[in-house]
């Protein structure tokens, strides 16, 4: 597969070949799936925490004799059916991380690029151009590229400290290192604009 590359006025400059394999069958598909699962998953802090009858405060003491009150039975203060009681099979601190193996990992990000190369959601630029921290100029290259109104993932290849700067106020851009870039980053936005650094990165990963 052969993809276009554009400057930063949206003109054709080149071509990249594309060199790692790309996933043209149904295979992968239960891949994503599982690594997307274990991303968000991943992403839960899991802090949630509640008290039982025997953490909240308050006196053990029986709140009245058992017979002849014409109240019902009480044996706590504590108890879950009283205000201020403990709460009953409420959640606990834990963990939600899933693991996903490495080949399963790289299988899915191969997968999800693939589909979005077939549907011709990539854009690849010889470079964003970017040459001061300007939030005006940034989003000035994504009128030009048509990308606005979109959610965009920016993908390059070295830390570009103008390009952050610029694009970190911008709403629905994000911008990633290559090496960083994971199979939810690839399926979450509309479009995904890749430099020619940034795509060779992601595609040396996927190369091994």
């Amino acid at each position: 597969m052969k993809l276009p590359i554009k400057d930063s006025k949206g003109n054709v400059a080149g071509e990249l070949d594309v060199k790692f394999e790309i996933v043209t069958n149904g295979r992968g598909t239960q891949a994503v799936h599982d690594t997307v699962v274990a991303y968000t998953a991943g992403q839960r802090s899991g802090t949630a925490c509640t008290k039982t009858m025997g953490e909240v405060q308050g006196s053990n003491k029986k709140p009245w004799r058992q017979k002849g009150t014409g109240r019902a039975r009480a044996g706590s203060f504590r108890s879950p059916l009283w205000r201020g009681g403990g709460v009953t099979f409420g959640p606990k601190p834990r963990d939600f991380s899933k693991k996903v193996n490495k080949k399963v990992k790289e299988l899915a990000l191969r997968k999800a690029l693939s589909e979005r190369l077939k549907s011709g959601d990539v854009i690849v630029l010889d470079s964003l151009g970017i040459t001061t921290p300007k939030t005006k100029q940034f989003s000035g290259l994504l009128q030009t590229l048509g990308l606005n109104g979109n959610t965009n993932l920016v993908v390059v290849g070295v830390a570009d400290k103008n390009a952050f700067l610029a694009g970190r106020n911008l709403p629905g851009v994000e911008l990633k290192n290559g090496l960083l870039v994971n199979t939810y980053d690839l399926l979450k936005y509309d479009k995904l604009v890749f430099t020619k650094a940034g795509f060779e990165v992601v595609e040396a990963r996927l190369s091994k």
